[in-house]
């Protein structure tokens, strides 16, 4: 009875096992009668795939944005807000060297009423100047520091100087000379090339002789100093064009040891810048009681025939008549 049984109970799974077999065929290709490899084919079961993200796609923002940080309730302060911390706190400006040129003039008295002029004219280079003293004038240059040094003969005990260029600019300078009253001068000055020089013969020499002062034998101060003679000093520059020359003789009457006269002339050479033509010149004395004394001098110089030649002019100075000290 029970293997009846086992065998019934075979036989239902076979049989519900062909039916869903069947209907499983017939879903897959319609009208397809099942044969004997589709009855056993039951095939894979189906699966079915849920909640899928696609990767490719546009990213999708969240729920919320973050809200912005908020800014610190304390207002920011700039450093540089205000001009006082710029004022205190910025570095000090170097001084810089100006362009302003400062014309500096000294006068120094020397021995025999002499002055010894400094002039410092740093901005004015190897340039022409004129220094004017009681009308006496003269061109003088600078050197390449804007330096000039000359010594100049007195022609006051209050001696001023005045050293002026061609822009307007210059300087002044005075000295007080002590020995001034102890001294005669003797001034000739001009302009250009006139060729004028003094000839003092003192205590009766001649020309050529000892005693004979003049460009070519000139003596120094410390000769006048010693109360021994005179002696003559050249001022200006000749190499100049249109420089103005002065030619000067000092004689110290008031220290002279000797008595005797000297005698003063002048002469005026003849050349080539000069011939044929109206020779302007001025003549400046001091001594006596009357200060200076000063005289224009117009000459009608000869021909250029005559170059070589020489104007005597014996009545321009009054000779010395000198006292034994």
């Amino acid at each position: 009875m029970a293997k009846y049984r086992r065998y019934i109970t075979a036989g239902g799974i076979l049989v519900c096992a062909l039916g869903i077999g069947y209907f499983m065929q017939a879903g897959r290709s319609g009208a397809q009668s099942p044969d004997a490899t589709a009855i056993f084919d039951v095939g894979e079961p189906e699966i079915k795939i849920t909640q899928i993200t696609l990767t490719s796609a546009a990213p999708t923002p969240p729920a919320a944005m973050p809200e912005p940080a908020a800014l610190p309730a304390a207002p920011v302060t700039l450093a540089l807000a205000t001009d006082e911390l710029l004022a205190d706190n910025f570095p000090e400006e170097e001084s810089v060297p100006g362009f302003a040129c400062d014309y500096t003039m000294t006068a120094e008295p020397l021995a025999a009423a002499m002055v010894k002029v400094t002039l410092d004219a740093p901005c004015m280079i190897n340039e022409k100047f004129t220094l004017h003293q009681s009308g006496m004038m003269f061109t003088e240059v600078t050197d390449d520091k804007g330096q000039s040094v000359l010594t100049v003969p007195a022609l006051g005990e209050n001696a001023v100087f005045i050293a002026s260029f061609a822009n307007g600019e210059g300087a002044i300078a005075t000295a007080v000379v002590d020995t001034f009253a102890y001294y005669d001068r003797f001034v000739v000055q001009w302009g250009g090339q006139s060729g004028m020089k003094i000839h003092a013969l003192e205590y009766g020499a001649d020309f050529g002789d000892q005693g004979h002062v003049w460009d070519n034998a000139a003596y120094d101060m410390a000769r006048a100093a010693h109360g021994e003679g005179g002696f003559l000093t050249r001022h200006g520059a000749p190499d100049l064009d249109n420089a103005l020359l002065a030619e000067v003789y000092t004689f110290p009457t008031g220290t002279a040891l000797r008595a005797g006269d000297v005698s003063l002339r002048v002469e005026a050479e003849v050349t080539a810048g000069n011939c044929g033509r109206d020779l302007e010149a001025q003549t400046i004395a001091t001594g006596g009681e009357s200060g200076l004394k000063v005289q224009d001098i117009v000459l009608a110089m000869p021909d250029c025939d005559g170059i070589g030649d020489f104007l005597v002019l014996n009545n321009l100075f009054n000779d010395l008549k000198v006292a034994r000290n």
